[in-house]
Formats: structure tokens, sequence, C-alpha cells
């Protein structure tokens, strides 16, 4: 009869708890996560430890041990080994790298003497652990190679490309600057999102956005139907000047908020946001130009920089609709990035102050690795059987950009 490894779990984690009470949390850690490693193993084996069965892959081949620093403290693990078949147990990879790149970050600052007791206390919280320049360098220099082999992969064919930044605190040249940190991802044969480019820059000027979207194109990316984005100046030259013949459509959220400065009072605002939301609901283009007409007309008076303002520029939001209606949602905002963005800006609050654009890099590189493969493991975005199967009138959006 073969032994379950989670047989005796509960009854070592409670004994545990009684004996050390808090403690003791880094040696249950040390538990669970040895219990969770043999667990997974055996999945992956698809055997339990000595069981005879056909449906085996391959065999346990005993246990390596690992010390790792955790805010807990410091856990003793037993790393599963295996013959057979590729294995490393992935509660160990999960969440490690962007951990590895946020550690850093504040070391970063802590060691080149940017921090302020705040700042190292910080830093003794998160690790768990001193930190030495020598640990920091080593680190450093592993997650810098995993990022830069990233981001500089060859690309493909993706349909549908989504641009998008955020300004970040940044040291840079003895002041501390708001850098823009500018990203693209992308809707793959598959219809499943992947982050394709990640640049720091100090402004999002043409010349930064042109140099990213070159950058994209020169690793092969092409097939493109479609650009969303929001209206910055620079990022809109930038698409026009190399992706001239690819439809842009504005992300219907960034459209609204800039919405705001034209609003003369507040107590319009719902009224305003409702009949934008009429527009964008509208069952088809013709129905919702015809709202844009009236719902001009309605604030020419009460708001006439509204109304001014919504005819010159609802169009640029209203390109969905030359696509199939199913994918009209998530293909007329930017919002599968919003979700990224919490994480960053989570992470960063700690951080608070960038020691320089490389551990910028570093980090929001990290994380945006890890959301990549959270998208690749996940169900389809889009339905690209819809996109493929484009009228012959909308042919352009299938125009090779490379």
């Amino acid at each position: 009869m073969t032994r379950n490894p989670k047989d005796n779990l509960i009854e070592n984690v409670c004994e545990e708890i009684s004996r050390n009470g808090f403690d003791g949390m880094a040696k249950v850690l040390e538990i669970l996560m040895n219990t969770a490693m043999s667990l997974e193993r055996s999945k992956a084996l698809g055997a339990q430890p000595y069981e005879r069965t056909d449906e085996r892959q391959g065999y346990a081949n005993g246990f390596k041990p690992r010390v790792f620093q955790t805010r807990m403290g410091e856990i003793q693990l037993q790393v599963p080994q295996v013959r057979g078949i590729a294995f490393y147990p992935g509660c160990l990879e999960k969440g490690q790298r962007s951990e590895q790149a946020l550690k850093m970050a504040v070391a970063e600052m802590y060691l080149n003497g940017v921090s302020t007791r705040k700042v190292a206390k910080i830093t003794e919280e998160l690790c768990g652990f001193e930190i030495s320049s020598g640990q920091v360098s080593k680190i450093s220099q592993t997650l810098d190679k995993e990022v830069t082999t990233f981001l500089s992969r060859p690309l493909g064919e993706y349909s549908v490309i989504y641009l998008d930044a955020r300004y970040e605190k940044i040291r840079h040249g003895g002041h501390i600057k708001n850098m823009a940190v500018i990203w693209a991802v992308g809707i793959d044969e598959m219809g499943k999102r992947q982050v394709l480019g990640l640049s720091c820059q100090l402004s999002e000027a043409e010349i930064h956005w042109r140099n990213f979207l070159s950058d994209l194109v020169n690793r092969g990316l092409k097939g493109v139907h479609l650009l969303v984005s929001d209206a910055h100046q620079g990022l809109c030259k930038a698409r026009e000047a190399v992706f001239p013949t690819v439809p842009w459509q504005r992300c219907v959220v960034h459209l609204m908020r800039n919405a705001n400065a034209y609003i003369p009072r507040k107590g319009l605002q719902g009224e305003v946001f409702q009949d934008l939301k009429d527009i964008f609901n509208a069952p088809t283009k013709e129905m919702a130009l015809a709202l844009k007409k009236s719902t001009a007309a309605k604030y020419r008076k009460t708001a006439p920089r509204f109304s001014e303002w919504l005819e010159e520029n609802i169009d640029q939001a209203l390109t969905y609709f030359a696509f199939p209606r199913k994918l009209w949602k998530r293909i007329r905002t930017t919002n599968l990035v919003e979700r990224f963005n919490r994480e960053l800006r989570r992470r960063t609050r700690v951080v608070s102050i960038f020691p320089n654009e490389k551990s910028t890099i570093r980090l929001v590189g990290a994380l945006l690795i890890e959301t990549h493969e959270e998208w690749i493991d996940s169900s389809r975005y889009l339905d690209i059987e819809t996109i493929h199967s484009l009228t012959p009138d909308e042919e352009i959006y299938r125009k090779n950009v490379a």
C-alpha cells in the first residue's frame, strides 16, 4: 500500500503551531511547501510513490535540499527530483522572479546610499535577511539575462496590438524624474495574449514610441489587424509612421476620462457619460454616428467645448464597429492590462523611487514575464477565427507590416 505524503500534514502543522505559535510559521510553511512539491511530483509522474501503474510517466529520484529565505524566515526545502521527464515544482517558480526583482530594487536603494531608515526597514521586512552587495549583483545578473532574453525574442503574427504606458519615479542623471514605462501586448494566432515588448524612456515623445514600435517590427511583428491605445500625441505620430496602413482604435475608457476636461460642471458629468455610453453601446456604427450628432447638438449651448470636442474625437473610438460584434468589448479598450497595472502599482509603491532605469526594467520585466506565462496557460482572449473571417472589403486589416 502506498503512503500519501499528505496523510500526516494536518497533524504535523498543528503540532508545530501548538509548540511554537507564530514563531513556528516558517516551519509550517516548510511543511506545506514540501508536501505540495511531493504531491505535484506524483501528479506529474502519474503515480504515487512505489505505485505500479501503466499511467506512470517517469520515476521519483529522491530529493535535493535547498535553503530559501522568505519573509517568515529561513526554510529548508526538499525539492523532489525525477527521472524520465522534465520536472520542477511550480510552487517554487511562481512569483520567484518578480519577488527577487522587487527585493533587488529595494536593496539597490539601500546599498547605493539613496535609502532612508524607512527603506532599510522595508528591506529587512521584505527580504527576511541581510542583503550583501554580492547577493544583489548575482541575483540581478540572473534576472537581467532572463528579462533581456524575453524582451528580445523573435515575434510573429499578432492580429491585435494593445499599447500602454505608465510613469515611475526614477533616478536619472542625478535627479529624480517621472519616466515613461511603455509596453505592448499582442493577440497571437491562438487568440491568446502575449507580452511583446517593454521600454523605459524619458517621456512618451514620438521618437521614443517610434523606436519602440520599430523594434517590434524588426523582431518580426507582422499580420497586425488593429492597434488599440490612448490618444497620446507622441504615440499617435509614431503609430502613423510605423504602421501607416493599420487601423487604430482609440481606447474608449481613456476617451471618456479625457471628456472630463470639457465638461463645464460636475453636476453634468453623469448625464454626459451616459450619453457617451449610449453611443458606444449602439448596435451599429450608423446608429452610433446618429447618436453622436444628436449628443453634440444637445450640449452645444450648455457645454460648447464638449460638443466641439465630441465631434472632433469620437470617430477615433468607433473603429471597432468594422469588426465582428463578438469582438467589440475586448478590442475597444486597453482594459486587458489593467490587472497588470494594479499589480505593478502595488509593487512599485514599495520601491517608491527606482535607483535607475535598469532596476525598473528588471522589476516591470519580471512581472510582465509572469503575466505572460499566466496568459499562455489561460483560455483564449479573442476568437481569432472571427477576426480571420473579415469581409473582403476589410482586407486591409490583414496587411503585413514587416
